[in-house]
């Protein structure tokens, strides 16, 4: 089974390989995470999946029916939990389990998931990369305008107006992104924790789903 856990990310730093070179990793604090519920296609439920809960909360802090749902895995109501699909695996799991990060010992790459830094009302020069105007020939205090969209909104049939997906000034950043086949490093069990090379998305103490990946092809 793919092994999968909860964490949050801690910080950068930098680790020391073998032959002496330097590697950029992010320290993730995960787990320990408690299963609340398995789904199995052979039930109501339709499909595979393991429900993990992560960081306990003070019952007083949550609602009823998040801790009879915690109570019926003998645990406590969490503060985040998720489901991970599971695709062509075999369910190894029950409710009240507890998963740690020594499921991944045994891997070398991970795909992270997170909520990516939420950076305000930006326009599209910083929201897509737009090059803006020239800055000659009459351009005016507009060096950064992303320039006329009427030409955008004539779509005969489907009214004049402009349509959904349209590259435009709007809010950036804080939503959820995936990066794949990031190295693990290495894997300290005393201390519940992951260290990652490369940066993970979102900012420190944000919550993360960390996977092993499905696409990499180990060396």
């Amino acid at each position: 089974m793919y092994p999968f856990i909860i964490g949050k990310k801690v910080g950068m730093t930098q680790v020391f390989t073998d032959d002496g070179s330097v590697c950029p990793v992010t320290v993730v604090s995960a787990g320990p995470c408690v299963v609340l519920q398995v789904k199995r296609s052979d039930s109501k439920d339709g499909y595979d999946a393991i429900q993990l809960g992560y960081e306990d909360i003070k019952p007083s802090k949550a609602t009823k029916p998040a801790i009879g749902h915690a109570a019926r895995a003998n645990t406590t109501p969490k503060r985040i939990v998720r489901e991970f699909r599971l695709y062509n695996e075999q369910v190894q799991a029950e409710p009240g389990a507890v998963w740690t990060v020594e499921a991944f010992e045994d891997v070398k790459f991970v795909d992270v998931t997170g909520t990516t830094k939420g950076k305000g009302f930006a326009g599209g020069v910083k929201r897509h990369g737009f090059k803006g105007q020239p800055a000659s020939h009459g351009v005016e205090r507009k060096h950064r305008s992303p320039g006329s969209i009427g030409g955008h909104g004539t779509d005969l049939g489907h009214g004049g107006n402009i349509k959904k997906g349209k590259r435009m000034a709007g809010h950036m950043g804080a939503v959820r992104c995936t990066t794949r086949n990031h190295e693990l490093i290495a894997v300290d069990k005393e201390n519940n924790l992951l260290l990652i090379k490369g940066s993970l998305p979102g900012p420190n103490g944000g919550y993360l789903l960390v996977r092993k990946s499905r696409t990499a092809r180990e060396k």
